[in-house]
């Protein structure tokens, strides 16, 4: 399965345009994350913690993505466009992922 940000696939003609298709995830935090995040703020640097969790949300809703253009008969998704939203407060934090993109055919 190709999947672009692009708006073509190089090389290749699009058949037909199946629809938006869409994967989402929603992934909570823990206190020792959040704990050593926040010391990061202080001292600087980068959070191993999080870019970990940012990318198997990526992984994740991509997959599904890919999952439900699978199932409309899509060779590719294009105009894919990726989404990040923290949900919640200070006890209770969630990262949501959402991924978006138009399911083809090729030709």
């Amino acid at each position: 399965m190709i999947v672009t940000t692009t708006e073509s696939v190089d090389g290749a003609r699009i058949a037909s345009y199946l629809g938006i298709v869409s994967g989402d995830a929603v992934l909570g935090t823990n206190i020792f994350r959040d704990f050593f995040a926040s010391v990061r703020d202080i001292v600087g640097g980068r959070s191993a913690s999080y870019e970990k969790l940012l990318q198997e949300g990526k992984d994740q809703a991509i997959a599904d993505m890919v999952a439900r253009a699978k199932a409309l008969g899509a060779e590719a998704v294009v105009g894919v466009d990726l989404d990040y939203q923290v949900i919640g407060g200070d006890s209770k934090t969630l990262l949501m992922v959402c991924v978006n993109g138009t399911a083809v055919t090729l030709g």
